[in-house]
């Protein structure tokens, strides 16, 4: 028989109230000792940078997030510099835009000595094209064109913790070496869990080499593998499993639900817009990193006070 949905109550309502509150508690400030201005050498000849890089993600960071066009950020900022009295030069909107292309986006992580329990999946964000009425109404055009977000996220904390950004053709297996790579050295990886899409050897023996528990159900049409190793004897293992009791007493066994909280993550991505104005794909990528590191910002914010000590680690994706 299948089993019945288990029922979450939360016990800590007053704690989980003033979480959510905070979310809603708005304040924009900038520290004086901020590193606004630099004068680096920029690789090739050329005048210094006058801006800093965090200088540009700050700007992007309020793009993004009241989805506002570049000219009308920069007018938000001039402000907001004139409201703390600061002698700062706010760069110009095209400025920002040509910086964009490069900038090293700083995503906040924070490091814990527990082993990771990462999360993938992926979702599709529109680049150009026509609106959903004029689908509705014409069907689909061919300028339609689509951004492949790859995440992976921490299981127990809801941070991101590595992005890829591919086109729509790139299948969902192919980008799980490139999110492992992007986790710090000395990272205890515990396990990595997927959708269906997951199922291939190229995944398997990327986790393996980690030495992590991969936790994926096979497809519904999935035959055992012959090769004599760990990782294809362990997921033949699953697929005799799910054909003695279910694929829903499975799941409930292995703890296979856990993968619903990236679907979660994925909604929360989604809710900073579904469409990236920039055109290029550079830009694009840069814009998809901000939106990263601002949930990761708001997931600190929701989460109680006990997981408000550890310190975050600012790592380039």
């Amino acid at each position: 028989m299948k089993p019945a949905k288990p029922r979450y109550r939360t016990t800590n309502w007053s704690t989980y109230n003033r979480s959510l509150q905070a979310r809603g508690d708005l304040m924009i400030w900038f520290s004086p000792d901020l590193a606004w201005h630099s004068n680096e050498r920029p690789d090739q000849a050329g005048a210094p940078t006058r801006y800093s890089d965090q200088a540009i993600q700050i700007m992007l960071t309020l793009k993004v997030l009241f989805q506002q066009g570049l000219r009308q950020v920069r007018g938000l900022t001039c402000s907001l510099v004139r409201m703390m009295n600061l002698d700062w030069a706010v760069p110009c909107f095209s400025t920002v835009s040509r910086r964009q292309a490069t900038l090293a986006v700083q995503i906040p992580v924070r490091r814990r000595a527990e082993p990771l329990h990462l999360l993938v999946d992926s979702t599709g964000i529109k680049i150009h094209g026509e609106g959903e009425w004029k689908v509705k109404q014409h069907g689909p055009a061919y300028r339609r064109g689509w951004r492949k977000v790859h995440l992976a996220i921490n299981a127990d904390t809801q941070e991101i913790q590595a992005v890829e950004v591919t086109d729509q053709r790139q299948a969902d297996g192919l980008q799980v070496e490139e999110l492992l790579s992007q986790l710090p050295p000395g990272t205890v990886l515990g396990s990595v869990e997927g959708d269906g899409a997951y199922d291939s050897r190229r995944v398997y023996r990327a986790v393996q080499a980690w030495r992590a528990e991969w936790l994926v159900p096979p497809r519904r049409d999935a035959q055992p593998w012959r090769e004599q190793t760990d990782w294809a004897a362990h997921r033949n293992d699953k697929l005799a499993a799910i054909k003695r009791v279910g694929r829903a007493i499975w799941k409930r066994w292995s703890g296979y639900p856990r993968r619903s909280l990236v679907e979660t993550a994925m909604h929360r991505f989604k809710r900073l817009g579904e469409r990236l104005p920039a055109r290029h794909p550079e830009r694009q990528v840069a814009e998809i990193h901000v939106c990263c590191a601002i949930l990761n910002r708001f997931v600190l914010l929701a989460y109680p006070p006990r997981w408000l000590t550890p310190e975050f680690r600012p790592g380039k994706r």
